[in-house]
């Protein structure tokens, strides 16, 4: 598809404007920060040892009545709040691990109060286990992560490599603080949903810097207005497709987070926040950094000369 740079209309000067969605993102990172900080991240049990007890009632129940049984059977030990989902489920995690025959002892009691339909599943995790899991889990999106960087550098030059980190660093935290900010629970789903959005994300990238370095070569870009308006016109013709390939995942995501199962909604989620995110990012964070740097650049020359 061939782009007419003189009948690219530029409805809004996203690149005059870029502080402005510079502090847009810091902010909400920035607090992110400090829930995490101050309130943690609320781990699932796949990254903090323990247990955790998925109760299928098979009739309606009073979660207080779930926990009296619990702590009865299980004295002595700290476990979540009981929280519904689903058709008469509900869920709780202990802090430490739980013994099948112990658990065995809550489900014998819930029998006995709503009947042998109940049924239980378990799944609980070594505090060992938990922290190789952590640690798995953070290499694999910092490797994803550099690779991407490394490729986009390679593939382009160095300055989009550096522009590619930041805006994928963006697109990491930037879930990250909201999961943060809403208490929602970071599992093994959370993670395959960050590297999924990386993916989406670099995708997105591509197609905007390929756009820039085109332009390069056919529009005059000497003068730091001459850059800015490239960038422009750049961000604006591939505008259309990057709101409309992020539309048809979007609504896939929000399906899934709407009427897919409980298991899948903290992926769901993720999904939608990192999709938003790394479009976001992709026009008005990665491109904004690189022309901050070739500026730069172009600034160094002249004082060069």
């Amino acid at each position: 598809m061939s782009y007419d740079k003189d009948h690219t209309v530029v409805r809004f000067d996203i690149v005059k404007n870029r502080r402005k969605f510079f502090i847009a993102s810091s902010a909400i990172i920035i607090i992110g920060l400090l829930f995490t900080l101050f309130q943690g991240l609320h781990l699932g049990v796949d990254f903090k040892a323990g247990t955790r007890l998925d109760m299928f009632i098979g009739k309606e129940f009073n979660p207080t009545d779930l926990e009296t049984v619990i702590k009865k059977e299980i004295p002595d030990v700290n476990f979540s709040k009981v929280t519904p989902y689903g058709t008469n489920q509900a869920y709780t995690r202990f802090d430490q691990t739980i013994s099948s025959d112990t658990l065995m002892k809550v489900e014998n009691a819930l029998k006995a109060k709503y009947g042998e339909q109940v049924t239980k599943q378990v799944s609980s995790v070594d505090p060992s286990i938990a922290q190789e899991m952590v640690k798995k889990a953070g290499i694999a999106v910092a490797i994803a992560a550099v690779g991407i960087a490394i490729y986009i550098a390679i593939r382009f030059q160095w300055l989009f490599g550096i522009a590619c980190v930041v805006g994928l660093a963006h697109d990491v935290f930037i879930p990250i603080a909201l999961f943060s900010i809403l208490g929602l629970e970071v599992d093994i789903t959370f993670i395959a949903a960050l590297l999924t959005i990386l993916g989406y994300s670099i995708n997105d990238k591509i197609v905007i810097f390929d756009r820039i370095r085109e332009n390069l070569r056919t529009m005059k870009s000497k003068t730091i207005p001459e850059l800015e308006h490239l960038v422009n016109v750049s961000l604006w013709q591939t505008m259309r497709r990057s709101v409309y390939t992020v539309a048809t995942v979007f609504f896939t995501a929000l399906a899934l987070a709407v009427l897919g199962s409980e298991s899948i909604q903290n992926f769901s989620l993720a999904l939608l926040f990192g999709l938003v995110s790394g479009t976001y990012s992709s026009i008005f964070i990665a491109a904004q950094i690189w022309v901050n740097l070739k500026e730069r650049n172009m600034k160094k020359k002249k004082e060069v000369v």
